[in-house]
């Protein structure tokens, strides 16, 4: 393809304005939103005004004059749309991993007499320890975690199974699981649902009201742009909030947090699954990165997220020396997620090449690197120039140079 018809991608793109609304360094290619998004102007101007007016000047006033207590609701509410859910039944707390803890341990208790956690063997390892956690901490009486491969799921659902556990986008592949199919053949069964949306949500459309899925949670960081540990959500079909229970019965979770009286009360709503005080500089980061989703079909997220990977792909069957690239993820980019992933026994070393040329992907072990796509903010452009600078660095064998055979904590 040439660089033209590329740039006239780019010129007929329809959110191409929205890269704008982005603090972007000039000179750097990224493909890593699909694990931390890129800073949104609006975020950057919220922080500061959190930090330097209301904190600094209106101190601890600020939980009432600018409603700092709310924040988990309110931000809750500007998530839900993208889910695809109605207001009321999401809410913005903690991290996943807390999150899950809480969820795992309402469905188990909902669904009592039953103990197994179904999961695929290939799922998010957070989500696997947290499920380990609680067997360690319950007994396998009350909960054991059974793994299976992925074909094997709806066969693996059973009169014991409680709950099946799933990341809809697999973080390594990209691969995407049916939602509605999945979550109609557990309920078939008695199974309750949790669905991880880490890699979904802010980059797919989102139906969660209309599959009837009981739980799901996700990140403020990724496609959200809420910044680096940005607050969780999590969301409870309204059909349970009434038999709710969640282990973490924190103050914040209270009907009246400030009767401060010696028993805990069970708020109401999605309220009860608050724990802790929230973050609030972080939470506002994220209030205002939302902002930037007002007016957008998710559908043509998902268009241009499509026409991004597909256009990479192209351009890399263009370059004989990336054949030994091996693409894990699906083909069909229908089941496939924002992102590209290839195994190459070198792949950190070719990570670490092109971080040092100011393109950033990720790489995952044991030797898949990936490429996340963020169409609010990537240009056509840049797929090519991210596909000339792997081409020129496989070609040439940049990447055996011995600088980029070592490991840092964060790859």
């Amino acid at each position: 393809m040439n660089r033209e018809t590329i740039a006239e991608l780019d010129r007929q793109d329809p959110l191409a304005h929205l890269r704008d609304k982005f603090e972007l360094p000039a000179d750097t290619l990224y493909f890593d939103g699909n694990s931390l998004g890129a800073l949104p102007k609006a975020a950057q101007l919220a922080a500061r005004k959190s930090v330097e007016e209301e904190w600094g000047t209106d101190l601890i006033a600020s939980w009432n004059k600018h409603r700092w207590i709310d924040l988990p609701q309110s931000i809750g509410d500007k998530i839900a749309p993208l889910l695809g859910a109605a207001r009321g039944q999401v809410i913005v707390a903690d991290s996943i991993s807390v999150n899950l803890f809480k969820l795992l341990s309402y469905a188990l208790d909902l669904n009592a007499p039953r103990s197994t956690i179904l999961s695929q063997r290939d799922n998010f390892p957070t989500d696997l320890y947290i499920a380990q956690g609680l067997e360690h901490l319950l007994g396998q009486q009350r909960c054991t975690l059974t793994c299976v491969e992925s074909p094997e799921l709806e066969a693996a659902l059973s009169e014991d199974v409680a709950v099946l556990m799933l990341t809809h986008v697999n973080f390594r592949t990209g691969s995407i699981h049916d939602m509605s199919r999945l979550t109609r053949r557990a309920h078939d069964k008695g199974v309750l649902v949790i669905w991880d949306l880490a890699h979904s949500a802010g980059a797919l459309p989102l139906e969660l009201d209309t599959c009837e899925v009981d739980f799901a949670l996700g990140c403020g960081y990724k496609y959200l742009n809420g910044g680096p540990g940005a607050p969780a959500f999590m969301y409870v079909a309204k059909r349970h909030h009434q038999r709710a229970s969640q282990p973490l019965t924190g103050w914040m979770g209270h009907a009246d947090p400030f009767a401060f009286t010696e028993e805990y009360a069970q708020g109401r709503g999605m309220n009860q699954f608050l724990c802790g005080t929230p973050p609030v500089v972080s939470m506002r980061a994220l209030d205002a990165a939302l902002d930037t989703f007002d007016g957008i079909d998710m559908e043509e997220v998902r268009k241009k997220s499509i026409r991004l990977t597909e256009l990479f792909l192209q351009l890399k069957a263009e370059h004989a020396e990336l054949e030994s690239l091996r693409l894990v993820s699906p083909i069909n980019p229908e089941i496939r997620g924002s992102q590209l992933a290839f195994s190459h026994p070198e792949g950190h070393a070719i990570c670490k090449a092109l971080i040092a040329r100011k393109v950033i992907p990720d790489f995952r072990a044991p030797d898949i690197i990936r490429f996340g796509f963020t169409p609010l903010y990537m240009r056509y452009a840049d797929v090519a120039r991210c596909v000339d600078t792997l081409a020129m660095i496989v070609r040439e064998g940049i990447y055996t140079a011995p600088e980029y055979q070592t490991f840092e904590k964060v790859t």
